[in-house]
């Protein structure tokens, strides 16, 4: 590639963002230089962008949900120029050439590692029309899977972890509190593998009608929640609850939902630590446990959804902006209505 400068959208301090001219990044053997195509806008963006992120520091190009097409790939053969790539944006002590490397990651958990970063946190992220990542983080897609699906891989990884340490078995009943992409993304991971029930709570309307949409029946949030989710699941509250939204009102009220010696599983991050109620947990055998984002398992498995469709992803309502856009976009993720996932095109300069 011959360009030498790009443009790339730095957080510059809380509520504002700043379109910059920058140098396209080389990248040196071990490392990929990736056309990013769609940038997703997460949560944790939004936390990034209000000034409430603990690690994201003013200059950062933002943004880790992300896909594109390598361009530069110096002395790799299995990652030619011209791959549509999915990037799983954890970056390990292991990958930062850590010796020795921290317990989990020598165990083969690096998405625990101790000292954990991401793109477009510790290093800079897809929020530009290059970026430059570790070969290992890009993962190639087949097929003829849409930009505006395969961005999706990342969140969906989120999901497919979570499912997956809950222990679900088929035939369980599931309530999912929070009906943002997590939650949704959660909710249909949980019915692709066998739940014979999900319920979602849900405050927001529109939200709600998108997931009974999806054919899952939604309860409006508030005290009574637990006792609707009861009432739904037969009385005695669901095997599995998730709690998606990662709200101190939730965490209080999901010990209440479980069953009997149910699984509450925390699938969405808490900005301060939250009141739980450990004395249900203790009367109640219930076992608690905590999800951090994915494995490389996971995300291979969120890729392989994707490519097939299986979960009828495709028909979610997404909404693109060009990169001159980045604040609309930002405000449009913010308002958690009109789009299930708000994406940004980097190499979209201008409408």
């Amino acid at each position: 590639m011959n360009a030498q400068t790009m443009q790339a959208i730095r957080w510059a301090g809380p509520g504002e963002l700043a379109q910059d001219t920058v140098p396209v990044p080389e990248p040196a053997p071990g490392q990929v230089l990736v056309e990013v195509t769609r940038v997703g806008i997460c949560g944790s963006d939004l936390a990034i962008w209000h000034g409430e992120h603990a690690r994201a520091r003013p200059g950062v190009i933002i943004g880790h949900e992300f896909v594109g097409v390598v361009a530069d790939a110096p002395g790799n053969e299995t990652l030619p120029v011209g791959t549509r790539v999915a990037i799983r944006p954890l970056i390990a002590c292991h990958d930062r050439g850590t010796t020795p490397p921290c317990g989990p990651c020598a165990s083969g958990n690096s998405h625990v590692c101790a000292t954990l970063g991401l793109y477009g946190v510790d290093e800079p992220g897809g929020l530009a029309q290059y970026v430059r990542v570790r070969a290992g983080a890009a993962h190639p897609l087949h097929g003829d899977v849409p930009d505006d699906l395969a961005v999706l891989a990342e969140p969906l990884a989120v999901a497919v972890h979570a499912v997956a340490r809950s222990g679900l078995s088929a035939g369980d009943t599931v309530a999912v509190f929070g009906a943002g992409p997590i939650g949704l993304l959660t909710a249909l991971v949980a019915r692709h593998r066998g739940a014979r029930q999900v319920v979602l709570v849900e405050p927001n309307d529109w939200r709600g009608r998108i997931a009974e949409e999806r054919g899952f029946t939604v309860l409006p949030a508030g005290a009574d929640a637990p006792r609707r989710v009861r009432e739904v699941t037969g009385g005695g509250g669901a095997d599995i609850v998730f709690d998606s939204a990662g709200h101190a009102a939730v965490a209080l009220q999901v010990t209440e939902a479980a069953r009997i010696q149910g699984t509450i599983v925390v699938a969405g991050v808490h900005k301060r630590p939250p009141a739980v109620d450990l004395r249900t947990v203790n009367f109640a055998e219930q076992r608690l446990i905590g999800t951090r984002v994915y494995s490389r398992e996971d995300f291979l498995a969120a890729i392989a959804l994707l490519e097939t469709d299986e979960l009828g992803l495709a028909a979610l309502p997404t909404t693109a902006f060009p990169l001159s856009r980045s604040e609309d976009a930002f405000h449009a993720a913010g308002r958690g209505e009109g789009s299930v996932k708000v994406l940004i095109a980097p190499n979209r300069i201008g409408d």
